[in-house]
């Protein structure tokens, strides 16, 4: 059996869902995972956002316009107006939601969960649908009922062990041999909703892979396949064929919109290869993670923006010993803030991490262990494995670098956003 996962951008309309019908027909054995269509989870972090304000009809408006965009995909598909009783009833359900939550800032992550995840629940009930119409008999799968997760909310790992039993019960109970899943979400052990951290849908279809012993995963995405660089920020991106796993796991901490960095390891632990094709053009083989790809000698450029500088100095001029260490980092793990560098002197630690909801909480905290901390936001990170010596020269003396790190195989460079 094979694992296909399609992302939001594969299924981001009607034409979309037919290009995966495409796809996936000719198949017998396949367990496919989809993310949320387009930029449903972005809407749906906006519902969010007005139910975090006390604005729920401005929540329930902004869900009637997520309604609106799914309606224009399904009559598109079914050629008429059309309504798919399971998609209305996940509508209702959101909207109850919506209406009813009482929402306590303490419970910020539980409610993130809870709404963002209708956004795979609906793709995967209209492609599933759709799929079912068109000839295609395939068995659609809770994975919040398959997926037991971390009791966390919105980065929680996947338990393989008791996942793998629920997930191989449920396909045993259907003859059908073709399986439709949702990425990104899973359920904890007290039965509310869990999410497995943005781009999570890759983390889940390499979790199924890994319980299946699938013979292959693939990510259908809308490049040719794993590219040195965003080619929407730096246009001269090149393609790479072959990439085997360290490689792929060291650029996916370091922020390369490779894969998801929990990818890897379910799929390294069964020798599992994953291809990463263009959904556009399934006759091109585009490129491929495995165990025994060369290292990769060409330049990746990974800029991951959105991150915050925080310089954080002991008030009475102490060093920043290593028993210091374990209370910073306890704090950030506590209020779930990724660390992406970390640069100390003498009596100076600075940390660039991902945005937050809980930075001042956490900032708050670290001042009461007796820190000062500095706050420093618009920044973003710059990383160059196997730079050059035209690419250092390029982008390491600009004026809005703050901190500079090098290697003789990296470059790093925390720099005002641009």
């Amino acid at each position: 059996m094979k694992v296909y996962k399609f992302g939001g951008a594969s299924v981001k309309d009607a034409d979309g869902v037919r290009n995966l019908l495409d796809i996936v027909r000719p198949e017998s054995e396949l367990f496919i995972i989809v993310s949320a269509m387009g930029k449903t989870t972005n809407a749906l972090e906006r519902v969010f956002e007005a139910m975090q304000r006390h604005e729920p009809d401005t929540a329930l408006e902004r869900v009637a316009g997520i309604r609106d965009y799914h309606k224009r995909i399904i009559d598109d598909l079914y050629g008429a107006p059309t309504k798919i009783m399971r998609v209305e009833l996940l509508f209702e359900q959101l909207c109850n939601t919506v209406r009813n939550t009482i929402y306590r800032t303490a419970d910020a992550e539980l409610w993130y969960d809870t709404i963002v995840a209708f956004g795979e629940l609906i793709s995967t009930t209209i492609v599933s649908e759709y799929l079912a119409r068109e000839g295609v008999e395939n068995c659609w799968i809770d994975m919040r009922q398959t997926f037991l997760t971390a009791q966390r909310h919105k980065d929680a790992d996947v338990n393989l062990e008791a996942t793998a039993y629920r997930l191989t019960r449920a396909m045993k109970q259907s003859e059908k041999r073709l399986f439709v899943g949702q990425g990104f979400i899973g359920g904890a052990p007290d039965g509310t909703t869990a999410t497995l951290g943005r781009e999570g849908s890759d983390y889940s279809a390499a979790v199924v892979a890994s319980v299946i012993d699938a013979e292959s995963m693939t990510v259908w995405k809308d490049v040719d396949g794993i590219l040195n660089a965003d080619p929407k920020i730096f246009p001269d991106s090149r393609k790479i064929d072959r990439l085997n796993y360290i490689d792929t796991i060291e650029l996916a901490y370091s922020g390369a919109q490779i894969i998801h960095p929990k990818t890897i390891k379910p799929l390294q632990n069964k020798n599992i290869p994953l291809y990463v094709r263009p959904f556009l053009d399934k006759s091109r083989a585009g490129s491929v993670i495995c165990v025994d790809a060369p290292r990769v000698e060409e330049p990746i450029l990974i800029l991951k923006r959105d991150q915050v500088l925080l310089r954080l100095h002991s008030r009475d001029l102490s060093f920043v010993l290593e028993e210091k260490f374990a209370t910073v980092f306890s704090t950030f793990e506590n209020y779930r803030i990724k660390t992406n560098l970390i640069h100390n002197s003498a009596i100076n630690l600075y940390m660039c991490v991902d945005s937050s909801w809980h930075i001042d909480e956490a900032v708050g905290e670290l001042r009461g262990e007796g820190f000062d901390v500095d706050k420093t936001e618009g920044i973003e990170l710059l990383t160059i494995r196997s730079y050059t010596d035209e690419l250092y020269r390029r982008y390491a003396f600009s004026d809005d670098i703050l901190i500079k790190q090098t290697t003789p195989h990296s470059l790093r460079l925390v720099r005002k956003s641009r």
